[in-house]
């Protein structure tokens, strides 16, 4: 980047697993265009970590996965960072910003940007704008504390790189331009599948999809066994990435809401014309709108603020775009948080509220985020089911103040699936975070309740296939009866001594008595937990929510290391850090 108001550039590196971290980059490079900077927009799974040494301006979004580990992605630059032998003076002339996306549910709050910013300083970068964090527990998500920091970022840009001449000011009024250009083609290709041309991917028939809970319990979790017509490979603990297709009605109907009914059929070519935007993979180059609406673009999402910002744009009506206008003042937040984040009041919902909205083609992919892709847990272990993948998946359901209750996209897609007929999925598998000790005997103590037992599942049928019986599981559920996930397995490997097993059923007892969760279960096995840890180091995988079960379960370790191995408070602690350093600690959480 230069200070001539000239070739004034920036890099912008995201790492992602779910794709927001994309979609804020996205948002952070279309407000520096507008203030006349220039963007390129990077993933850092596709970046050259080496090359950083020759950026002279860096910009990093850095989501936060499990309970505060770094994306995937980012692994190999993270490594190169904490290699020993860099100088300190390596990025002296290195200018960067990092903004962090987490949720303050988790203990480990935006761990991955903040490790990443002070091991830039300690190599001699310049942090030229101070650490965002956005926090999915605001009120109106991570943009709010995005859109402050943006404007923090370009007031810190244009102090350290003066523009030429007038830059705008008020950024809300210029129609930014669509990252794509259209033209309408005479046919479209034969092969129409998302991911075809990557070698990665390949196709499952479903021959399970079995509800595991018991009818009428009100949440519906499923038992899913997909078959592959090849060999496969995975590890316990891998996920398989499902891409979610929207159902045909639904896009029949949207695209008559939409007044595309006539169009939705007609092939047209994309061009990729602002490369500082960036476009979900797999796109084609030629395709149709219902294509598109079916396999790429996500009109059931709740949407950002900044959906609301293009979409004033295009918005005849003058009432309607007062009303805009109102959801985009500052004044307005709590009115755009109620209508839109509260109830979780969807992109096709919105549309149909304000209808005098004409969406251009070429806007499409600024207005429309992205039909994600999904991780689930592998359930199995390839060693007992080859060329099989088995899930165990929560279908979301749940109701707001709004009449029609809210679905998951994904999980309800994949409740639709029906065994036995053509219904198929194309997948990938990507390494998880959990990584058995070599030797098969050491001790593993795995903490699963609720859906968290999927990888956990994986890890048994592993150990025991290697004729290990040094596995745990300590698994918790509400009721016995209701949703104690795979029990008959779980008691069946106990009965053969091939695993021990103990279950927190915690609304089994009597009305007002205390509830037992899985940390009191390994409070009571103290001295077993404490021998197995400690004496044997053992390792202790937790999987599950990341809301209050991850923190109980390492206060209860530390607790054990105070009692069994008479250790002060701060030397407990230690203890439990000093496991997870060593790799003998691995949570694999989600919120």
């Amino acid at each position: 980047m230069t200070d001539d108001g000239g070739d004034r550039q920036l890099l912008i590196l995201y790492a992602t697993e779910t794709g927001t971290a994309q979609e804020t980059a996205d948002r952070i490079a279309r407000e520096c265009r507008r203030a006349y900077f220039q963007c390129r927009v990077c993933s850092v799974g596709t970046y050259s970590p080496e090359d950083l040494i020759s950026e002279t301006f860096v910009l990093f979004v850095v989501a936060t996965t499990g309970s505060g580990a770094e994306p995937r992605a980012m692994t190999p630059l993270w490594n190169l960072l904490l290699r020993s032998d860099l100088p300190r003076d390596l990025f002296e002339d290195l200018d960067f910003c990092v903004f962090g996306l987490g949720d303050s549910a988790y203990e480990r709050f935006c761990w991955p940007a903040k490790k990443l910013s002070r091991r830039l300083l300690a190599l001699g970068a310049r942090e030229v704008c101070p650490r965002g964090e956005g926090d999915d527990q605001h009120r109106l998500g991570l943009d709010g504390a995005l859109e402050p920091w943006i404007e923090q970022l370009l007031e810190t840009l244009l102090l350290l790189y003066p523009a030429a001449g007038v830059v705008e000011k008020n950024r809300t009024l210029g129609k930014p331009p669509p990252r794509i250009t259209t033209a309408n083609v005479a046919s479209v290709p034969d092969t129409l599948e998302p991911f075809e041309a990557n070698r990665s991917y390949f196709d499952v028939a479903v021959r399970c999809n079995r509800r595991i809970t018991a009818e009428g319990w009100f949440q519906d979790v499923r038992h899913f066994e997909l078959v592959a017509d090849r060999d496969i490979m995975y590890d316990p603990g891998d996920v398989a990435v499902i891409h979610p297709t929207a159902m045909d009605a639904e896009v029949d109907s949207f695209m008559v809401m939409m007044g595309w009914a006539n169009v939705a059929d007609v092939p047209f070519s994309i061009s990729h014309s602002m490369l500082d935007q960036t476009l979900p993979d797999g796109v084609p180059r030629i395709t149709t709108l219902r294509i598109l609406f079916t396999y790429h673009l996500d009109f059931n999402a709740v949407p950002r603020r900044s959906f609301f910002q293009i979409l004033r744009h295009f918005t005849t009506d003058d009432t309607e775009r007062e009303r805009l206008d109102e959801f985009l003042s500052p004044e307005g937040a709590d009115e755009l948080y109620e209508y839109c984040q509260l109830v979780k009041r969807t992109i096709r919902e919105i549309l149909s509220e304000f209808r005098s909205t004409r969406i251009p083609r070429d806007y499409i992919f600024d207005v429309f985020p992205p039909l994600r892709p999904r991780q689930f847990s592998i359930a199995s272990s390839v060693k007992r089911h080859p060329r099989e993948i088995h899930l165990c998946v929560a279908i979301v359901k749940y109701r707001t103040k709004l009449k029609i209750p809210r679905r998951g996209v994904c999980s309800s897609y994949l409740a639709g699936l029906r065994p036995g007929t053509c219904d198929k999925l194309r997948i990938t598998v990507e390494k998880g975070l959990i990584k058995l000790p070599d030797d098969p005997h050491t001790p593993v103590i795995c903490v699963g309740p609720g859906t968290g037992v999927a990888p956990m599942r994986a890890v048994i049928e592993d150990r025991v296939d290697a004729e290990s019986n040094a596995t745990t599981l300590y698994f918790g559920c509400r009721s016995t009866f209701k949703d104690h996930h795979y029990g008959t397995e779980w008691e069946t490997y106990a009965k053969n001594k091939q695993i021990k097993y103990r279950v927190a059923f915690s609304r089994d007892g009597p009305e007002g008595a205390k509830r037992t969760y899985v940390q009191d279960l390994m409070l009571e096995d103290k001295d077993t937990v404490w021998n197995l840890l400690s004496h044997q180091r053992g390792t202790l995988i937790i999987s599950g929510s990341s809301n209050k079960m991850p923190a109980a379960v390492r206060g209860a370790v530390a607790n054990i290391a105070e009692d069994c191995g008479e250790m002060p408070k701060d030397d407990a602690l230690k203890f439990v850090n000093e496991m997870e350093r060593e790799g003998r600690l691995i949570e694999e959480c989600w919120s």
